[in-house]
C-alpha cells in the first residue's frame, strides 16, 4: 500500500474526504488543506483522472527526523531517486513548512535540490535539470518542527486546470472549488440549477461534468507519466472505463445561467461549445431581473462584487435588492452565494441556515446558505436578531 496525499482549497476537506473514499482510497485522514489515504500505486491514476474537489495528488517516498539544512540534504542524499523518475526529467523542488526551527527555506530548498542532483550524479554520472516553471516532475519536501516527509507530485499542473477553460473572466472560480461548493449544495444532477451571475461558466460547466459523469480529467496529462513506474496498459485501461461510465446519451440536465455582461456570456458559450454541452442554457438577463426557471431548484453563484471587482457604496444599494428578489420569486429555492463580503446576510436581510469558510485562491471568502421556505427562513436581519436577544 502507498500513502497519498491530496491537497484541497481549505474548507473542502470534509467533502474530498468522502470523494476519495468513493474512488477507493483507504485509511482516509483529513487534516487542513488535505487529506491523507492509503491504496496501490494505481489509485493515484484514479484519483488524478476523477477527483473534481483535489488541487493535487502528491505521492509520499519517504520521511524523517531533522533539525537543520544539513540534516535535510542527508535525509534527501539517501532517497532513491533515480529509482523513481529518470535523470532527463527536469525537476523543481518546493518546501513546504510549519511551524519549522529552520531560517531560510530558500537555503533549504537549494540544499534539498543540491542532494537530489547529487544524488543522480552518483547513480548515472549526470544531473538533472532544473525547471522552475514547467518541471516533469516536483518535490514536494512538507517540513514541521522536526519530521520532514518527501513527495512526488503526481498531477503536474495543478488539477483545477481541467483543460476546457478556453477563456477567462477577470476573477473566475477555480474549478474544483466550484465542483466543491456543488457537492457541499447537495445537487446531485437531476434537480435544476442555476447561476444567475454565471461569468464565463465554471459553475454550469463543473456541474454539467458531474451530472453527466465526466472525468475532470479526461482531456489533460498527468506527472506521473514520467514516473519509472508508469503502467501505460493500466493506465488507458483505467480511462476507457471511465469514458465508458459517462451518461451524455442521458436525458438533458437542467442547468441555466444567466448574465447582465455580454462579455461574460461570450466566454461563457465558448467553454461550453468547446465540451458539445449544448443543452446547457445561457441568456443575457440582469440578476434583478431573473425569473425562476422552474419552482423549485438550486441557485449558486459568486457574485463578481467584493474584494477585487466592486465598489462597496454600491453594493450596500445592490445586496437589499438581490435579498427582495430571492424573497419574492425563489420561495422553495436552496441558495448558495460565495462571496469575501462579510456584510452580505445582513444586507440582504435574510438568515443564512449555513455559513461555511472556504478560500477562493488567496481569498478567504464564505459560502451563504439560505433555503428560501416560505414563512420558514424568509427572514429578515431584524428579525433574527430578534430571537436572538429573546
Amino acid at each position: 500500500m502507498e500513502t497519498f496525499f491530496a491537497t484541497c482549497p481549505r474548507g473542502l476537506e470534509d467533502v474530498l474526504s468522502q470523494e476519495l473514499q468513493e474512488l477507493g482510497a483507504k485509511e482516509v485522514r483529513a487534516t487542513p488543506g488535505g487529506i491523507e489515504c492509503q491504496g496501490p500505486f494505481l489509485l493515484c491514476y484514479r484519483l488524478n483522472l476523477e477527483s473534481r474537489i483535489a488541487s493535487r495528488i502528491l505521492w509520499r517516498v519517504g520521511q524523517g527526523w531533522y533539525r537543520n539544512e544539513e540534516d535535510l540534504y542527508r535525509l534527501a542524499s539517501s532517497q532513491p531517486w533515480p529509482e523513481w523518475f529518470p535523470v532527463e526529467c527536469r525537476i523543481k523542488v518546493r518546501i513546504i513548512a510549519q511551524h519549522s526551527p529552520l531560517k531560510s527555506l530558500d537555503f533549504a530548498t537549494l540544499r534539498v535540490k543540491d542532494a537530489i542532483c547529487d544524488r543522480f550524479v552518483r547513480a548515472t554520472q549526470s544531473r538533472p535539470e532544473v525547471d522552475k516553471r514547467q518541471p516533469d516532475i516536483q518535490i514536494v519536501v512538507f517540513v514541521d518542527r522536526d519530521h520532514v516527509a518527501w513527495y512526488l507530485d503526481t498531477s503536474g499542473d495543478p488539477l483545477f486546470k481541467r483543460g476546457w477553460r478556453k477563456v477567462a473572466g477577470e476573477a473566475p472560480i477555480r474549478e474544483n472549488l466550484a465542483a466543491g461548493i456543488l457537492r457541499l449544495s447537495g445537487w446531485t444532477g437531476d434537480q435544476v440549477l442555476l447561476d444567475p451571475m454565471c461569468g464565463a461558466g465554471t459553475f454550469l460547466i463543473e456541474a454539467a461534468l458531474m451530472a453527466k459523469g465526466i472525468a475532470p480529467g479526461t482531456g489533460r496529462e498527468f506527472a506521473f507519466r514520467h514516473l519509472r513506474n508508469f503502467d501505460q496498459t493500466a493506465w488507458e485501461q483505467l480511462r476507457q472505463e471511465s469514458m465508458r461510465s459517462t451518461t451524455t446519451d442521458g436525458p438533458a440536465v437542467s442547468i441555466v445561467g444567466y448574465d447582465a455582461d455580454a462579455n461574460a456570456l461570450a466566454m461563457a458559450r465558448k467553454n461550453l461549445q468547446g465540451l458539445g454541452f449544448e443543452d446547457i442554457q445561457v441568456s443575457q438577463v440582469d440578476v434583478l431581473d431573473v425569473t425562476p426557471p422552474a419552482p423549485e431548484g438550486f441557485l449558486v453563484t459568486n457574485p463578481p462584487y467584493g474584494v477585487r471587482m466592486g465598489d462597496r457604496l454600491e453594493l450596500q444599494d445592490w445586496y437589499p435588492k438581490f435579498g427582495d428578489l430571492l424573497k419574492q420569486r425563489f420561495a422553495g429555492w436552496r441558495v448558495y452565494v460565495l462571496t469575501a463580503d462579510s456584510r452580505l446576510p445582513k444586507l440582504i436581510h435574510l438568515a443564512p441556515s449555513r455559513k461555511i469558510p472556504l478560500f477562493n485562491g488567496p481569498l478567504e471568502s464564505r459560502l451563504y446558505e439560505f433555503q428560501m421556505v416560505a414563512g420558514g427562513n424568509r427572514k429578515s436581519a431584524r428579525q433574527a436578531k430578534q430571537r436572538a436577544k429573546n
